[in-house]
């Protein structure tokens, strides 16, 4: 769904008010658009552990698992690792986001994606710098395909259009 007040409120209300009831609402609109077969794996968008400690949950990793209920997929949450910390994105160009999140990810278990399909999770779409930082290390790592899965995202009407 587009980013807006509704989308808004139900995201904030689980990254920042603790309302991890939202991830299962989050979760129900999501899975209709899920494309999986047999080889597919659910893998949340990490957060770095010192994000994780201070918020105390990954919020994409709690949709991943209700996803993981609803489509009968093998989620694993540590199928991407964050290795490097990185700043907040909100205020940065295009430009600013892909060099802060470059390097940032890692796949440590090949095996676990070679030849596999994997749907990324995450919450929001933004520019799409944190997604495509994952998914090259997964395509590097030997991943057949990977498909974003989120539940927002923030549409631009000047990127429109054109």
């Amino acid at each position: 769904m587009e980013y807006g007040d509704v989308a808004r409120s139900l995201v904030m209300k689980l990254k920042y008010g603790r309302k991890v009831g939202a991830a299962e609402t989050m979760a129900t609109f999501m899975s209709p658009l899920a494309e999986s077969g047999p080889d597919s794996i659910l893998a949340p968008v990490p957060l770095h552990r010192s994000r994780l400690w201070s918020r105390g949950f990954n919020q994409s990793a709690l949709i991943a698992r209700s996803l993981a209920t609803r489509l009968g997929i093998e989620v694993s949450n540590d199928l991407v690792k964050r290795v490097r910390r990185t700043r907040p994105l909100r205020g940065m160009g295009i430009t600013q986001r892909n060099r802060e999140v470059a390097r940032a990810f890692a796949v440590p278990e090949r095996e676990k994606v070679d030849g596999r399909h994997i749907l990324l999770i995450d919450d929001v779409l933004t520019s799409g710098s944190t997604s495509d930082a994952c998914a090259k290390v997964l395509l590097k790592a030997g991943a057949s395909r990977v498909d974003l899965l989120c539940f927002a995202r923030v549409v631009r009407p000047s990127i429109l259009v054109r």
